[in-house]
């Protein structure tokens, strides 16, 4: 997840949105605040992690967010009305997420329907029977006010001690992997980044960890939504970067005639992608549902627009074929801190909704002007 030349535009136009917030209204630096924002951030990044498992190979999902709702809401209601042990319940949730997901991605690849119509149809029967399960009602994460795991999941902050020894073993982890690496690239003969180059992305990486441990360490701890994104964020780089399914999703989204010739299972490599969006879309409703503190009929809208514009906006093409999770990152945190600035001050809900219309309008535009560019 090293930083190359396309990400430094992204990370330009997030360092000029914090400079504006922050003289703008100095809260937005404040030790509480980053910490809230760390937490918006985990949730929307991580629903923009699967969402690139499905912009890879050129499909799209617009059905994530009232998944996210009807998924959260399946939990909530088994932990508050059926009494099931939060385990559980979250268990099965993440369940009906992956096999509803799995099932819909089959469907649109044996039926060749586009992903954009199946999905659209999905959103409307997700967000109908999310509002069947709950009832319109507003159902608690955890009855009598008490305290489960489901609402540990916003709630929990990792003590600051034990976030320097996780910084540490990450830190340790992410040298040697990258020694491991180098060390494969030269038995093969393949060109290596200079050992300064190489010193100077680790060091930079270091310091970027240890400055997240330092400032989520100011309020309470590490929130527990970032150590999950970073648990996900982990698998989803391991997937496209170091395997045979990830080689086929930039594959499918580059050229599928081509991808099709060469033999990749292009059925199984979709079908494949929507299961883990699933997984992630369960994750995600949990974590939005805690966050809101209970099941409401408003959980979950319009984070598919904020997921797909967090990916355009890190380089994700729509068409497929391109797409880093460092840059995903960068785009979900550009997302995260327009609108937790904007609620800083105290801007109306509606100029918030033409912000983020315009922001993702300007992404897209943005995609298709590269890929005219390179084409």
């Amino acid at each position: 997840m090293n930083l190359r030349f396309r990400e430094l535009p992204i990370v330009i136009a997030l360092l000029a949105i914090c400079v504006f917030f922050a003289v703008q209204e100095p809260a937005f630096l404040g030790a509480r605040n980053l910490s809230m924002l760390v937490t918006e951030l985990s949730i929307t990044a991580t629903l923009a992690m699967g969402m690139l498992l499905i912009l890879l190979p050129g499909h799209i999902d617009l059905s994530a967010g009232s998944g996210v709702g009807l998924l959260g809401g399946i939990a909530s209601v088994l932990v508050f009305h059926f009494h099931l042990p939060a385990p559980a319940a979250l268990g099965l949730g993440f369940l009906c997420g992956v096999i509803i997901w799995m099932g819909m991605g089959a469907f649109i690849v044996h039926e060749r329907m586009p992903s954009f119509i199946v999905t659209l149809g999905a959103l409307l029967i997700f967000k109908g029977l999310f509002w069947r399960v709950i009832d319109n009602a507003t159902v608690p994460v955890a009855p009598g006010g008490q305290s489960n795991l489901y609402s540990l999941l916003t709630t929990y902050y990792l003590p600051v001690q034990l976030g320097w020894l996780l910084a540490a073993g990450l830190v340790m982890a992410l040298v040697f992997t990258t020694l491991s690496a180098r060390k494969r690239r030269l038995e093969h003969g393949f060109a290596v980044d200079s050992r300064e180059m190489m010193f100077l992305r680790l060091f930079i990486a270091a310091q970027a960890i240890a400055l997240f441990v330092l400032v989520t360490g100011q309020f309470r701890g590490i929130p527990l939504p970032s150590l999950i994104l970073g648990g996900v964020t982990l698998v989803v780089y391991a997937v496209t970067q170091h395997t045979a399914l990830g080689r086929h999703l930039y594959a499918i989204g580059g050229s599928s005639e081509a991808a099709f010739v060469s033999g990749v299972p292009m059925q199984r490599t979709v079908i494949a992608a929507y299961s883990g969006m699933g997984a992630i879309v369960a994750i995600t409703g949990f974590m939005q549902t805690a966050y809101a503190g209970s099941s409401t009929t408003t959980v979950g809208d319009l984070m598919e627009l904020d997921a797909v514009a967090a990916c355009v906006i890190g380089g994700v093409s729509l068409r497929g074929g391109r797409g880093t999770v460092l840059g995903v990152l960068l785009g979900a945190l550009i997302i995260a801190c327009l609108l937790n600035g904007m609620t800083l001050m105290s801007v109306p809900p509606e100029r918030k909704f033409i912000a983020r219309g315009v922001v993702l309008i300007l992404a897209v535009w943005m995609d298709m002007r590269l890929s005219r560019g390179r084409g």
